[in-house]
């Protein structure tokens, strides 16, 4: 595999981004406009900020409005809101590690909580453009990528979503498409999002 450069594919995905074949979701077919930028997850933080620039730059040269999702903040926002936030160190305290992982993932469970409260966020802005859904890695294995992207099909797919991924997205003809987080730890099979870095700037 060759030599990977940040740089190049934060130009690489501002370019796509960019395109008027992209922002009207051209060439798709049937398929939803989801796109995964698999990336090391050593450079979580670098790809953070590379985000926040293209953001920027889609906002302020192409006046194009994009809503950024951090799965992490939108789990700890719902659970203060349920009022459980204050209660996990004692509920933590008191079960057993797979039971208390059991019980998060039963109060954000990606049909019932996640999909909804990211169906709310996209509600308060219907013209947005673009969706960036971050946060990923911080949220395993509670939430897991391929259930909410499964779940967010019938939420999510009239505008096209970006998925920062800190990990591979691995895809063969003869194994499937596959969602491997911090390129160690499979989340689970995946087919139906494409990945951003093969897409032509068109």
């Amino acid at each position: 595999m060759s030599e990977r450069n940040l740089a190049e594919e934060e130009q690489r995905v501002l370019a796509v981004l960019s395109s008027w074949r992209f922002q009207r979701m051209k060439g798709l077919g049937r398929e939803v406009p989801f796109f995964i930028w698999a990336y090391p997850p050593e450079w979580e933080l670098e790809v953070a900020a590379a985000a926040g620039r293209i953001r920027t730059a889609l906002q302020t040269e192409q006046g194009l409005t994009v809503i950024t999702i951090d799965l992490f903040e939108l789990a700890i926002g719902m659970l203060g809101e349920r009022g459980v936030l204050d209660r996990l160190d004692e509920l933590e305290s008191r079960r057993c590690k797979s039971d208390f992982q059991h019980d998060l993932q039963r109060m954000l469970d990606p049909e019932k909580h996640i999909a909804p409260a990211i169906r709310k966020r996209l509600d308060a802005q219907p013209d947005y453009d673009i969706l960036f859904l971050t946060g990923i890695g911080k949220v395993f294995p509670v939430i897991r990528t391929h259930t909410v992207l499964n779940n967010l099909q019938t939420v999510a797919s009239s505008r096209p979503m970006l998925v920062l991924f800190p990990g591979e997205y691995r895809q063969s003809a003869t194994l499937g498409s596959a969602l491997v987080l911090f390129g160690r730890l499979s989340d689970d099979q995946y087919y139906r999002a494409k990945n951003i870095l093969e897409q032509e700037p068109a």
